[in-house]
């Protein structure tokens, strides 16, 4: 049974829960499940803890991690035994996860998802060699794998990007760039939070719907480190959260078929540099990869400050890497189409999997977590004088670290208690960031709630 048996109303907006995962996860074993419940109680607990109360708060729109932790200090979840399995004890559940006393199932799901990836995988790391690129990359893909992600046919997975702060003109632009990659049969694959994480899918369902589709796929990437910021949106149908963002990245660059940016923040601009850094590798030239820059028409200058500002840092071979498509989600939709169809060729000629992509060189400076430290994000190497896509790298860095102080209750924590990040680089590098992160504050792009925002940077020059 999926319901949930009320045992108290523990104070309004608050209940406890307990609930069977009968049906969502695989048959474990005695030892396995022995594991899992030693693993839930030891160091990985306050991880487990902080997703499944991210994905039970599903709805809302708070995007600061730290204060939902505050918020329900009260909440608890425990692993309880049973001869089919295990079942899970909550208590001080946000009530937004129930109606007329039943769990949502989609949020049902995934708090499954959690105890999936962040306790059981996340135990089975230990079997790679995380200090190799190919160690790594196996990892990657026993994630997705673990999680029923990859499944095997032709290409038509497109990855859309964008902030979760955006105005309604472009979340409305989102949607109908969703509807038009749904009606020619294409799935959507986001990092599953709101704004253009969200509205691309539920686009996608009113197309997959007048098309008849009935196994449209909404996949949602996220880490334990975002979700509590960006809680899965409810289209999301399936969820997986890596280990950290680097891996993350890693699962989108290998999974999606076709690449949609929206307009977004510094978390877009860090996917946005993490791709660049990736195609830019000379290895990596002969391989087809659709990218599109779009927004609506009001948002025309946005895509014209980014392009100005791949320009100026990594130059004209990055510009060279994706298509600005303005107001226009039939184009958008079009192009990916015949992206895919090259995909698909070249897949086919080289004898890589359509649902990983193998051959896609990704080098350790993409792959190493990086921990955004006050000494850690003095340290990054933002010097004009090295390799292109070494220097995308170093940007996806600095990028990284204001995302955490903007929105992870570890960033926020270490703002609060040492001051700015301090960012320091050469200047034609460092004025470029500037302007576009000033930019991005004007914008009201850096968080949902915006009031009096602070920034957590400081550019040195």
């Amino acid at each position: 049974m999926y319901l949930y048996e009320r045992s108290k109303q523990m104070k309004p907006g608050v209940v406890d829960a307990s609930i069977s995962t009968d049906g969502l996860l695989d048959i474990l074993s005695k030892s396995e499940v022995a594991r899992l419940l030693d693993t839930s109680q030891s160091g990985l607990y306050r991880l487990f803890r902080n997703c499944s109360l991210a994905v039970l708060n599903s709805g809302s729109y708070l995007d600061d991690g730290k204060e939902l932790l505050e918020r329900y200090r009260s909440f608890d979840i425990r692993i309880v035994q049973e001869e089919r399995g295990i079942k899970l004890e909550l208590v001080g559940v946000p009530a937004i996860a129930f109606v007329d006393d039943k769990m949502i199932r989609g949020i049902r799901e995934h708090l499954v998802a959690v105890v999936r990836d962040v306790l059981y995988a996340n135990e089975e790391l230990n079997r790679f060699d995380l200090n190799t690129r190919e160690g790594t990359t196996d990892a990657v893909f026993h994630f997705l794998r673990n999680a029923k992600v990859l499944i095997p046919q032709i290409p038509n997975l497109v990855v859309c990007w964008g902030g979760h702060s955006i105005s309604r003109d472009e979340y409305d632009y989102t949607k109908q760039v969703g509807y038009q990659l749904g009606l020619r049969g294409m799935n959507i694959c986001t990092g599953c939070g709101p704004g253009a994480m969200k509205g691309p899918m539920k686009g996608a369902t009113i197309g997959h719907s007048k098309q008849r589709i009935k196994n449209g796929r909404y996949v949602g990437i996220s880490e334990p480190g975002i979700v509590a910021a960006e809680s899965p949106n409810p289209i999301v149908n399936e969820l997986v959260i890596m280990p950290d963002i680097e891996k993350r990245l890693e699962a989108f660059a290998r999974t999606g078929h076709g690449f949609v940016v929206f307009p977004g923040g510094a978390g877009t601009m860090e996917e946005i540099l993490y791709l660049l850094g990736v195609l830019l590798h000379p290895d990596n030239q002969p391989i087809p990869f659709p990218l599109v820059l779009t927004a609506p028409a009001g948002a025309k200058d946005y895509l014209q400050r980014l392009d100005q500002f791949i320009g100026s840092t990594l130059g004209r071979e990055a510009q060279n890497q994706y298509e600005i498509i303005v107001h226009d989600p039939e184009a958008v939709a079009r192009y990916l189409a015949s992206g895919m169809q090259q995909v698909k060729d070249f897949r086919q000629e080289t004898d890589d999997a359509y649902y990983f992509n193998w051959l896609l060189k990704i080098e350790r400076d993409f792959q190493v977590p990086f921990k955004p430290t006050h000494d850690n994000m003095r340290s990054i190497d933002l010097r004009s004088d090295q390799p292109k896509h070494m220097l995308a790298a170093g940007l996806r860095r600095a990028f990284s670290g204001i995302v955490s102080g903007n929105v992870k209750d570890e960033g926020i924590r270490a703002i609060e208690q040492h001051g700015h990040f301090e960012i320091v680089g050469d200047r034609e590098i460092m004025e470029p960031v500037d302007s576009l992160l000033s930019s991005f504050v004007k914008q009201n792009r850096m968080k949902l709630s915006t009031e009096d925002y602070q920034p957590c940077y400081r550019i040195i020059r």
